[in-house]
């Protein structure tokens, strides 16, 4: 697994690349920078980087106390398969704002191994997922 530095700071989210690379996923596609905008600002974010440079992007939406949902978990494509989507995740659920939140879901259309060695177990049908955990 490379260096990869987590940021939680989203004056250093590199917007332009983010929502061009979300807009280009499956579950993207529609959306604009706009909805980007606003969806960032309303969610706690979560970036990595290597060497400075941005290789991904995840986000929870939450209240920061009871529920949070993990939504555009997103690796640029030159870095995936090196555990940094898993550093992102692991990241958010261990940060000390979001440490009461025992109710974590999101919904993935092929990332459920990812998840899994996180501790997230499939339900309705298969596609969403949840963790349930004891409030920090």
């Amino acid at each position: 697994m490379p260096d990869c530095e987590i940021s939680f700071d989203p004056a250093r989210i590199d917007f332009r690349a983010t929502s061009d690379l979300l807009m280009a996923s499956y579950w993207g596609a529609g959306r604009s920078d706009e909805f980007h905008r606003r969806a960032f600002a309303n969610s706690f974010c979560a970036v990595a980087y290597i060497d400075g440079k941005q290789v991904g992007f995840g986000r929870a939406i939450t209240d920061r106390a009871v529920f949070a949902y993990l939504a555009d978990i997103i690796v640029w494509p030159d870095n995936r398969g090196q555990g940094i989507g898993q550093l992102l995740v692991q990241a958010l659920i261990d940060h000390p704002e979001l440490g009461t939140v025992s109710h974590w879901s999101l919904s993935t259309g092929d990332a459920h191994g990812l998840y899994e060695k996180l501790g997230f177990k499939a339900s309705t049908g298969g596609r969403y997922m949840r963790l349930d955990r004891a409030p920090q």
